[in-house]
């Protein structure tokens, strides 16, 4: 999928060069506000909040009238999550009982999910005309994502509870609650997650001149995944990554 997806992205830029239309190429980076959403019904994909990442990349810009044009872009984007506070244990405990498939003792500590991709958006892209020397424009498109490494990262330290309400699990024979324990750990996920993800993407920014041709960039940029994460849905629940994006680029122009 991933080679097809290049395949026709390059197939793009090499006709916006036969063609001869004004052709752009640049580089941008920026910070990106990350998040999973997941329904409520399953304890694993609930309560994840934003958290900051980064993302860079390089783009071709393939104009098909004075106004619109065609982007192109190979992008590194971290995504992923952050939960707090009462959440399932997905790791065996040593000295607990292993317990039947979708239950969970639970615990109080902190949980990074960091996925991050190599995205290949494809974008069409509006201009709009300006007074100024500053043109404003808008984009959108769709993306597909190939997952380069997938991690949890987990801190803090906790008892154990029986449930979400921080029922404490005891200890017999004199009903003591466990000790805490600690939950520092970085845990590879890869094989329970979809490599593959795909999803729409869009916003605005701003063109600023700088030189003949040549442009500073400012993006701000929303993107939805539209497939879910997990591998196996029925145990671990569905989830789908999204982002808040805002980049500063430069862009020359190799031809017009």
């Amino acid at each position: 999928m991933i080679r097809t997806y290049l395949l026709a992205a390059a197939l793009l830029v090499f006709a916006g060069i036969s063609f001869g239309q004004e052709v752009n190429v640049g580089v941008k980076g920026g910070v990106s506000i990350p998040n999973l959403s997941g329904s409520d019904d399953n304890p694993l994909t609930k309560n994840y909040k934003s958290r900051t990442a980064i993302t860079f990349g390089g783009f071709v810009e393939l104009g098909i009238t004075e106004k619109l044009s065609v982007q192109p872009e190979l992008n590194y984007s971290q995504q992923g999550g952050i939960r707090k506070g009462v959440q399932p244990i997905t790791q065996p405990m040593p000295g607990l009982p292993p317990l039947p498939p979708g239950q969970y003792f639970y615990g109080d500590f902190k949980n990074t999910a960091k996925l991050n991709y190599l995205e290949v958006p494809v974008l069409l892209k509006y201009k709009f005309r300006s007074k100024g020397k500053v043109r404003p424009f808008l984009n959108g498109g769709v993306y597909y994502g190939y997952l380069l490494n997938a991690t949890t990262v987990t801190k803090g330290s906790s008892t154990i509870y029986i449930d979400e309400n921080k029922t404490p699990l005891l200890l017999p024979p004199l009903g003591t609650p466990v000790p805490p324990v600690s939950f520092d750990a970085k845990t590879d996920i890869i094989n329970d997650v979809n490599r593959n993800n795909f999803g729409l993407t869009g916003g605005g920014g701003l063109l600023i001149p700088s030189g003949k041709n040549n442009n500073f960039i400012i993006d701000v940029r929303v993107s939805r995944g539209l497939r879910h994460i997990q591998k196996n849905t029925a145990l671990n629940g569905e989830s789908r990554t999204g982002n808040f994006v805002v980049s500063f680029g430069y862009a020359f122009g190799v031809k017009k």
